[in-house]
């Protein structure tokens, strides 16, 4: 049995949206324990998944319920219509992956529906569902309210740098889904935070290391151990191309050396840039 945050983590669904699908009568827990907690077998998650696919369609909620209901469903051929959809995803994800490639080769404008707007709806509404109430406190005293700063944000998410931006994140993560999955579907805080510190650790092994041979075991085996922890971090299967990005910025730029000097110790900064490239750039 799984608890409702543990199916959370397990699907990237927030426990808000599980707890939802529940009153509707959509998901709902395989048993509520005496305490209250609401768990689930492996066959509940079963059901979660098909109800996934047929989001993937964009499907009403009210639909998806009415088609799970029913005692003719084939599995068979739901997994031949999971097939199709399948295909149908990874030729629009080679046309995008096309698209992308001529952006970067400046062979194109921007393509500004790569993050339409509902795309970038999607990112604000999981901005704000895990926002704290004392952020959004912030953002309320500075825009006046939540629907100003959803107005402001949209603004600025759909702008000509921010798609711009978008289009490196596509190159970071492989294809836009994954970055729509990173973004409305991020780590809880305290995840962040075990990660972060993590990472924190690593970069100290690092420092505390400067002036050995990049290409020694010791310095690879830590960036290797920074390569997992930001890959757990930003959920990306391979993070070389943002890592070698950063390359850069640690090795050439004095203002960010002299700010993270500051915490890992003089000449760390250049050191941890010429680390990451001997790894990445093989």
């Amino acid at each position: 049995m799984r608890t409702v945050k543990e199916v959370s983590e397990l699907t990237g669904i927030s426990v808000r949206t599980l707890h939802y699908y529940d009153e509707i009568g959509l998901f709902e827990p395989t048993i509520v324990s005496e305490a209250g907690y609401r768990l689930y077998d492996d066959k509940a998650l079963e059901r979660l998944q098909q109800i996934l696919f047929f989001r993937e369609f964009d499907m009403p909620l009210k639909e998806i319920k009415s088609i799970m209901e029913d005692p003719n469903l084939d599995k068979n051929q739901l997994l031949c219509s999971q097939k199709q959809v399948l295909i149908l995803k990874k030729e629009r994800l080679e046309r995008l992956i096309a698209s992308i490639d001529d952006i970067l080769k400046g062979e194109n404008r921007m393509d500004f529906e790569i993050f339409s707007k509902t795309d970038v709806e999607q990112l604000y509404e999981a901005l704000v569902d895990h926002m704290s109430e004392e952020n959004k406190a912030v953002f309320i005293e500075k825009y006046g309210s939540m629907e100003q700063y959803k107005k402001h944000f949209m603004e600025s998410a759909s702008g000509e740098k921010a798609q711009k931006n978008y289009a490196k994140l596509v190159e970071w993560y492989g294809d836009k889904d994954s970055v729509l999955a990173a973004g409305t579907n991020p780590a809880n805080s305290q995840i962040m935070d075990a990660w972060s510190k993590r990472s924190d650790a690593a970069f100290r092994k690092l420092a505390a290391v400067r002036g050995a041979d990049v290409q020694s075991f010791e310095v690879k085996e830590i960036v290797g151990e920074l390569d997992f922890v930001f890959k757990q971090l930003y959920q990306m299967k391979d993070v070389s191309k943002m890592m070698l990005e950063m390359v850069g910025l640690y090795k050439n730029d004095v203002d960010f050396q002299k700010k993270n000097d500051a915490i890992y110790g003089e000449g760390s900064t250049k050191f941890m840039g010429e680390a990451l490239e001997a790894f990445y750039d093989m």
